[in-house]
């Protein structure tokens, strides 16, 4: 899954790893260790990010859905039906 990430994005959050380990633990890793803990992070935690999100687009998704119904039944005529004798 990191792999589908450009080389410039990976590089970063690599960074941002060792920074974390650095500020919180007083700890340094290197490149390798940072990117073997960003790949770890991204495919344990990654689906279940996936998976909300993709649940919060249904949500907004159903919401205007129910929304453009609602202006269609606005934009309906009325129909003049003649009296039957």
């Amino acid at each position: 899954m990191i792999k589908k990430l450009p080389q410039e994005q990976k590089l970063a959050l690599i960074a941002q790893v060792q920074q974390y380990f650095q500020m919180e633990r007083g700890e340094e890793i290197g490149d390798l260790a940072a990117e073997s803990m960003l790949e770890f992070m991204v495919s344990t935690i990654g689906p279940l990010v996936y998976n909300e999100a993709l649940k919060d687009a249904r949500s907004i998704i159903n919401e205007r859905i129910l929304s453009l119904e609602d202006e269609l039944y606005t934009l309906e005529k009325p129909l003049k039906l003649s009296p039957r004798y």
